[in-house]
C-alpha cells in the first residue's frame, strides 16, 4: 500500500491557496535554504508513515469549511515532488470523492515531465522561486536554479495556474538588477494569477537551535515596508519592460 512520509499537517491554512484549507507538509527536500524555517523537514528517512485514506480521513471533518471558503487541499513541505506518486494518488482521491481543489507548494526542483501526472491533478501550482541569480541561489540553497526556471516555463507552456512567491532577506534579494531580472522572468511566463512577496522573519531560529545547527542568517533582520514596496516597484517595472517588448 502506498505511503508518504509525512512531517506535519495543518487543518484550517489560510497562506497556501485560495480559502481556507487543510496544508499536509511533506518530509524530505534536496534543498538547504539559509532561511528555512522547517529544516526539520529534510531528511528525506524521517516523519510519520500515512496512507492516502489515513490523509482523507484527516480531512473529512473539515470539508465545509473548505467548500463554503472556496479552499481546498494543498501538500507542501518539505518538497511534495518528491513522493510525487503519494501526493498524484492522494490529490487523485480527493477530487474523486469530493471534487476538492488542489494545490502543489513546490520550490521547482523537479521537472514536469516527470511529474506530469501530479500536475495533471493539480488546480494550481505554487512556485518558490528563491533567487534568479544563479550564483546567489546556489549560496541560499545549495542548488543552482536552472530546474526552477525550467519548470515555471514548463507551467507557462501547458498552461498551468500558478502564484509565484519569492522570500525577500535583506542583503540577500536587495540589488536592483536582480528584481529586474527576476520581474522581466515572470512577465514572460503565461498563468501567474498572483506573484508574492514573503518578507523574511526570525521564526524559525530555534528549530535550528533544537537541531543544534549554526544559523546561517543570524543577525540578519526582517525587511522594512519601505524595502518590500521597492522590490515589488523594481519586479513590476521588470514585468513591464517584458511587455513592452511582446
Amino acid at each position: 500500500m502506498l505511503k508518504g512520509r509525512i512531517h506535519s499537517l495543518e487543518t484550517f491554512g489560510t497562506v497556501d491557496g485560495p480559502g481556507i484549507r487543510f496544508v499536509l507538509f511533506m518530509q524530505g527536500c534536496l534543498l538547504q535554504c539559509q532561511y528555512c524555517h522547517n529544516p526539520d523537514t529534510w531528511s528525506l528517512t524521517e516523519g510519520k508513515e500515512m496512507t492516502v485514506d489515513e490523509v482523507l480521513a484527516e480531512i473529512e471533518p473539515y470539508l465545509s469549511y473548505y467548500r463554503s471558503s472556496g479552499g481546498g487541499l494543498t501538500v507542501s513541505g518539505g518538497e511534495a515532488t518528491l513522493q510525487a506518486p503519494f501526493v498524484t494518488e492522494l490529490f487523485r482521491e480527493a477530487k474523486k470523492r469530493w471534487n476538492l481543489h488542489t494545490t502543489l507548494d513546490t520550490n521547482g526542483y523537479n521537472e514536469g515531465d516527470k511529474i506530469r501526472d501530479l500536475l495533471d491533478v493539480t488546480d494550481l501550482v505554487l512556485l518558490d522561486l528563491k533567487h534568479i541569480d544563479n550564483e546567489k541561489h546556489i549560496k541560499l540553497t545549495g542548488k543552482p536554479n536552472d530546474r526552477m526556471l525550467k519548470i515555471a516555463r514548463w507551467l507557462s507552456d501547458h498552461g498551468r495556474k500558478m502564484w509565484i512567491r519569492h522570500v525577500y532577506v535583506p542583503g540577500i534579494h536587495g540589488d536592483e538588477q536582480d528584481l529586474l531580472e527576476l520581474g522581466r522572468f515572470i512577465g514572460s511566463l503565461q498563468g501567474v494569477e498572483k506573484f508574492e512577496i514573503l518578507p523574511y522573519h526570525q521564526m524559525g531560529i530555534y528549530k535550528w537551535q533544537e537541531l543544534g545547527w549554526a544559523y546561517p542568517l543570524e543577525g540578519v533582520p526582517s525587511p522594512t515596508d519601505e524595502e518590500i514596496e521597492r522590490a515589488y516597484r523594481l519586479i513590476h517595472e521588470g514585468e513591464q519592460q517584458t511587455a513592452a517588448k511582446s
